[in-house]
């Protein structure tokens, strides 16, 4: 598997990951991913905008970057904090040799 087939694949773990979280409308995609998805519309990959997973190389710790908009029925910090966990289980069982750094942002509610 290339490296690149790594990524998306870990990507796309995560992002189901974050779906099924009790108060997580969806992930916010950035202006980047809205023009690529209305230019590639069909395109996979698109159900990913809104989380970056990045490293910069082999020893470097995963850093996983997620923008999430909230129920609004839920406390915001609640989704927050069940997002963050949910992420580090998966990253421990998906990468359990890597460290990894997860950061949660909640963007908007709904």
């Amino acid at each position: 598997m290339t490296r690149y087939a790594v990524h998306d694949t870990l990507t796309e773990a995560l992002a189901r990951t974050v779906l099924d979280v009790s108060g997580v409308a969806f992930l916010k995609p950035g202006f980047s991913e809205l023009l690529r998805t209305g230019a590639g519309a069909g395109r996979s990959g698109a159900h990913t905008a809104g989380i970056r997973v990045t490293r910069r190389d082999g020893s470097e710790p995963w850093e996983v970057d997620v923008r999430i908009v909230a129920r609004k029925e839920r406390r915001t910090v609640d989704v927050a904090r069940a997002t963050r966990e949910a992420l580090e289980e998966s990253l421990a069982t998906l990468l359990p040799d890597s460290k990894a750094s997860v950061r949660v942002t909640v963007t908007g509610l709904v």
